[in-house]
C-alpha cells in the first residue's frame, strides 16, 4: 500500500509504532520496521544521550530498514539534555523523529539540516496547523480514544480526522483506537495517510514488557480505562487498577485544591515497576480504549501482515462490492 506517509518515511506499510515509555526499546522498534512499518525508539526512556546512542546502535544491528526516535519535550524545571539527545539521533543516522509535548520549533532547523523527517503528535486541529506552520513534515492526530495524553478537547477520531483532512496540507496519521485492518481502512477513508498504534503493539511477542502487562491488555474491555489528572489539565488515559482508583478517589476528595504532589505516589517513576517487573498495581500506566479490540499476543510480523491483508480485503472486496 502506497500513501504519502509510506513515501515520506520510505516504509512498506502505512503503520507507525508510537513512542511509549519503557516499551519503545530496540527490540520492538526493529520488529516493526522489519515487518514493513516504522518502528520507534522512545528517547527519554534512555536516561542519557549516551544510552540513547547505544540503543540506536542496537536497533541498527537488528534492522536495515528505517526506524525513528520519539522525543517528548517536557515542561519541566530541570529539562533533559535535549541537545545531547538530538546529537545522538543525528549521529546515529536516524532519519525520522516523532516529537510530542511542547512545541519542537527550536529543534527543527538542526533536524532538517541533517535530513531528518519530523512527525509531531497533536490532539487538536489547531495544534496540527501550528505543527504544519513551523515546518513539521507530518503529524499524528490523536483522538480522545488514545492511551496517554488525549489533550483537553475530548474530540474522538470520527470528528477529529476529517477536520484535520479539511485543513492540513501535510500528511497525517490517525492515532487512538487503531488496532486492525478495519482501523486502517477507516483512517484512510477519513483522510489520514496511515495509522499510529501504541497499545496494540504492547500486546505483541516482541514487546519487551512483562507478560502481566500483555495479559492485562488482552483481558481488558473498552470500559476499563480511566482519565486521570483532569483537574490538573494534564489528562492521561490509563488502564484501571488499584492505584488508579486510589488516585481518582484523591481527585474527588481534594477537588480544585488537588496538586501534583498529592498523587505523586501513583504516577511518578512507576513505569519500570509495571513494565519490567509486572507489578500491575504499582501506579497509573497509559492504555487506550482500543484494549477492547485486542484479543491475542501475536508476533509483530503476524500482526502487521494480518492488518494489511484485512485492509486489502475490505477495500477490494467488501467496500468495492457495495458500489453498484
Amino acid at each position: 500500500m502506497k500513501t504519502r506517509i509510506t513515501e515520506l518515511f520510505g516504509i512498506e506499510h502505512p503503520i507507525i509504532q508510537g513512542g511509549m515509555h519503557y516499551v519503545g526499546f530496540a527490540e520492538l522498534a526493529a520488529a516493526v520496521s522489519n515487518a514493513g512499518g516504522l518502528g520507534i525508539i522512545t528517547g527519554l526512556t534512555q536516561k542519557t544521550p549516551e544510552l540513547l546512542a547505544r540503543e540506536i546502535a542496537r536497533c541498527r544491528d537488528m534492522t536495515d530498514r528505517p526506524f525513528g526516535v520519539n522525543l517528548t519535550f517536557l515542561p519541566t524545571v530541570s529539562s533533559p539534555d535535549y541537545p545531547g539527545y538530538i546529537r545522538a539521533i543525528i549521529e546515529g543516522g536516524v532519519k525520522a523523529v516523532e516529537t510530542a509535548g511542547n512545541n519542537p520549533q527550536q529543534w527543527l532547523p538542526l533536524l532538517k539540516e541533517h535530513g531528518v523527517k519530523v512527525i509531531h503528535k497533536c490532539t487538536s486541529v489547531r495544534h496540527a496547523l501550528k505543527a504544519e506552520a513551523i515546518g513539521c513534515d507530518a503529524v499524528s492526530v490523536d483522538g480522545f480514544e488514545c492511551g496517554g495524553h488525549p489533550g483537553e478537547d475530548d474530540v474522538p477520531n470520527f470528528i477529529l480526522l476529517p477536520r484535520a483532512a479539511e485543513t492540513l496540507k501535510i500528511p497525517f496519521v490517525a492515532s487512538g483506537g487503531m488496532a486492525d485492518g478495519r482501523s486502517l481502512v477507516a483512517a484512510l477513508a477519513l483522510g489520514a495517510e496511515g495509522m499510529n498504534m501504541g497499545t496494540r503493539f504492547i500486546a505483541t511477542q516482541e514487546a519487551p514488557v512483562h507478560e502481566h502487562v500483555k495479559q492485562a491488555i488482552v483481558a481488558a474491555s473498552e470500559l476499563d480505562t480511566r482519565l486521570v489528572m483532569r483537574p490538573l489539565r494534564n489528562t492521561e488515559r490509563v488502564l484501571t487498577n488499584a492505584a488508579v482508583e486510589r488516585l481518582l478517589a484523591k481527585e474527588r476528595q481534594l477537588g480544585a485544591s488537588l496538586k501534583f504532589e498529592d498523587i505523586i505516589d501513583e504516577v511518578a517513576g512507576v513505569y519500570p515497576r509495571i513494565m519490567q517487573t509486572g507489578d500491575m498495581d504499582a501506579g497509573a500506566w497509559s492504555c487506550g480504549m482500543v484494549a477492547g479490540l485486542i484479543h491475542d499476543i501475536p508476533t509483530v510480523k503476524a500482526l502487521i501482515d494480518r492488518i494489511m491483508a484485512e485492509a486489502e480485503a475490505l477495500i477490494t472486496q467488501r467496500l468495492a462490492g457495495l458500489v453498484r
